[in-house]
């Protein structure tokens, strides 16, 4: 059986949990480099999953999940979301880290109670946002294309013109990636890289 894209379900968060964590370390597995490997997934996939899953998709190989693309067509509100509805919920599990953090944990844990660092002026025309995720097995096979074009699809259904992602120059195969799909550099201050694309 081929894979195929399909609307998430609950039943597979455990997997895009797992899926976040083994690709979490630029593309590489980031499995025991916290103190929970709930961190990255608690961060850049369980609040799409759970806020806003008429908006994420997976790649099912046969009932087993091996990739997902999830996000928002708002990402203005998607913060809100953040600040209102995840912060309260995980808030007990992550203390706030102090001022100066002192490590990269720390750091991220950081931006759970920083939602509002996803208003960037520079992204305002292209509201929506996107992560994707393959395990290595599915990688280089059309299957990343195939999870864009879904969503691209389902943004522009939800009102979005344009889409971005944020990308650390430190995954190169991501950069190319984008690049071959059409994504285009937004100018940004900061370490990461921004691309963005129309949803049409």
């Amino acid at each position: 059986m081929s894979a195929v894209v399909r609307p998430y379900r609950p039943a597979d968060r455990a997997a895009v949990y797992e899926i976040c964590v083994r690709t979490g370390d630029a593309g590489g597995d980031a499995t025991g480099h916290f103190s929970t490997d709930d961190l990255l997934p608690d961060l850049f996939a369980g609040p799409y999953v759970d806020l806003q899953p008429e908006l994420a998709f997976v790649l099912d190989d046969g009932g087993q999940v091996v990739g997902y693309v999830i996000g928002t067509a708002d990402t203005a509100a998607f913060a809100g979301l953040l600040r209102a509805e995840w912060l309260p919920r995980l808030a007990g599990r992550y203390p706030r880290p102090p001022d100066p953090p002192r490590g990269r944990e720390d750091e991220l844990v950081g931006l759970l109670y920083r939602p509002e660092r996803l208003l960037v002026p520079e992204l305002a025309a292209h509201p929506a946002h996107l992560h994707v995720d393959l395990l290595p097995s599915h990688q280089g096979a059309g299957h990343g294309r195939a999870l864009i074009d879904t969503f691209r699809a389902a943004a522009a259904a939800a009102g979005a013109p344009a889409l971005h992602v944020g990308v650390s120059p430190d995954n190169r195969r991501a950069l190319g990636f984008y690049a071959r799909l059409g994504f285009t550099p937004i100018p940004v201050a900061g370490r990461a890289v921004h691309l963005g694309l129309p949803t049409s």
